[in-house]
């Protein structure tokens, strides 16, 4: 039976395109492994149970509450219902008055 070690050894002797498969193949697999380990853990959890026992029990309409209005959301609806203005663009000069002749100086970020 070989070590790891001269199984590691062989393969760097191989050309790039099967050590490459190899480094994929063994990443698919500890992925893999991972994933099954996952999977398994939230199905014996329960992390994906359906409520109800059938599917019929599960896709039961429920009964849904009147709340009465209150103040709160009502800046949102005004906003919304509020009437609509043109789209427009406003250009702001930020130009500076420094002389033409001056150089402006580098802007400087430190780290």
């Amino acid at each position: 039976m070989k070590k790891l070690t001269d199984h590691i050894e062989y393969v760097k002797g191989q050309p790039h395109h099967v050590r490459r498969s190899v480094a994929f193949g063994t990443a698919g697999g500890f992925a893999a492994f991972v994933g099954l380990i996952w999977i398994s853990g939230s199905l014996a959890t329960g992390a994906f149970h359906i409520q109800g026992a059938t599917f019929a029990d599960a896709n039961t309409p429920t009964a849904v509450e009147a709340v009465a209005p209150s103040d709160s959301g009502v800046a949102g609806v005004a906003a919304a219902l509020a009437a609509p203005k043109a789209a427009h663009i406003e250009i702001i000069d930020t130009s500076s008055t420094t002389a033409p002749s001056e150089k402006p100086e580098p802007t400087v970020i430190p780290f």
